[in-house]
Order: structure tokens, then sequence, then C-alpha cells
């Protein structure tokens, strides 16, 4: 079982204490700093204020992100693996003509 430790992350220049399982530390800091920039980009626009409604739509946004990306690669995925079933397909097309 790993052991847990707590990390200070920056989030809009407050400081947050989160718990996170060792080794995993790196990830949640490139997390963070992810999220303190998208916030960032929010509350630079001057359209929403107060950290909990910016949080909301960095959240938001970066869920956006996430599924776009997802279905990114759920595509090209689907298109490589099309190109593997004519390649199999033609050459068992050719090994049948040679029997």
């Amino acid at each position: 079982m790993s052991s847990a430790r707590n990390v200070t992350v920056k989030l809009l220049d407050k400081e947050y204490t989160i718990g996170c399982p060792d080794g995993a530390e790196a990830e949640l800091l490139a997390s963070a700093d992810y999220l303190n920039e998208k916030m960032r980009e929010i509350r630079s626009t001057g359209k929403i204020v107060g950290l909990e409604r910016i949080a909301v739509m960095a959240a938001l946004n970066m869920s956006h992100e996430l599924l776009k990306a997802k279905e990114h690669n759920r595509y090209h995925i689907e298109t490589q693996l099309r190109r593997i079933a004519s390649k199999i397909d033609q050459s068992l097309n050719t090994m049948d003509r040679e029997d």
C-alpha cells in the first residue's frame, strides 16, 4: 500500500494542500500549473469574477478540451485500424489468387 503525502499547490495566488500518493507529486504539480494557467487566462478576460466561478469555467473548458482530444484520438485509431484491415484484406486476396 503506498503512502500519501501532502503537497501544496498555488491557484490564483491562493495555496491549497492536497493529499497525494507517493510518486505522483510531479503529476499533481504539473496538473495544478496547467489549471492555474487556465484560471489566469479566464480571469484576464475580466468577464468572470470570483475564484469559484473562474475554477468552474476552467474545469468546463478543460473537460471540453479532453473530450475533443479523446474524439480526435478515437478517429485517428479507427482510421489506422481501417488501413490495417484493408492491407490484411489485400494480402489475403493476393494469397487466395496464388493458391
